[in-house]
């Protein structure tokens, strides 16, 4: 069973009510996009190197405003040239050149070395260029079912009844809620950016410790 076959199975109302789930889904992530600055304003954690300020699974909120300058301390998402998956860690050390270029450093709080080795050959420093977002909130252990999903393919064949079911319901309470949709976006990132911040705090802290 595939979802093309599900999809030649739906009458005309049915087609009609997926299609409209389809491009709302796609109106709010664009949206979240224009709102947030981020190609990719929600992310999963896939593996535990963040642990244990975050652990596999769970479900980042990004933003990405270009005015806003690269700090210690801060978990970024960043693409690498030759790897397909982002990838989420804490700026380490910033380098900043005469002309006012900044270049950084990553590792993961998990990892006992930094992230040179995972950069592309040659590369020693990250530039603002490679940065995907960086972390303003999360919600622990959402993302699992992505996970899941990546791991154990056939698990998506159980999605499919959850997709039918949802394409019988009435569209324009989607429509008329996608601002709202948006509008809770940020004020999740308003409630759970403390959260992040007291975790770049505490790690600071650490850090000062560990030279005296």
């Amino acid at each position: 069973m595939d979802l093309f076959g599900d999809l030649r199975r739906m009458n005309k109302r049915q087609v009609l009510n997926f299609a409209m789930i389809v491009s709302s889904a796609l109106m709010i992530w664009k949206g979240l996009i224009v709102i947030t600055g981020s190609e990719s304003p929600i992310v999963v954690v896939l593996s535990g190197s963040m642990e244990p300020a975050f652990h596999r699974g769970d479900l980042l909120f990004l933003t990405n405003f270009h005015d806003d300058p690269i700090r210690a301390g801060e978990i970024v998402v960043f693409k690498v040239e030759g790897r397909d998956i982002p990838i989420v860690h804490r700026v380490m050390k910033i380098h900043e050149k005469e002309n006012g270029n900044i270049k950084f450093l990553t590792k993961g709080d998990n990892n006992e070395v930094d992230d040179r080795g995972l950069y592309k050959d040659g590369q020693n420093w990250l530039e603002k260029k490679d940065v995907v977002g960086r972390a303003r909130g999360f919600l622990p252990y959402v993302g699992m079912v992505t996970i899941i999903m990546n791991d154990y393919p056939k698990f998506k064949a159980f999605t499919h009844p959850l997709l039918l079911a949802l394409s019988r319901v009435e569209m324009f309470q989607l429509i008329n809620h996608h601002k709202v949709a948006c509008s809770g976006y940020l004020g999740m990132l308003e409630h759970c950016k403390k959260k992040v911040l007291q975790a770049q705090i505490a790690y600071i802290n650490t850090c000062n410790n560990n030279f005296t």
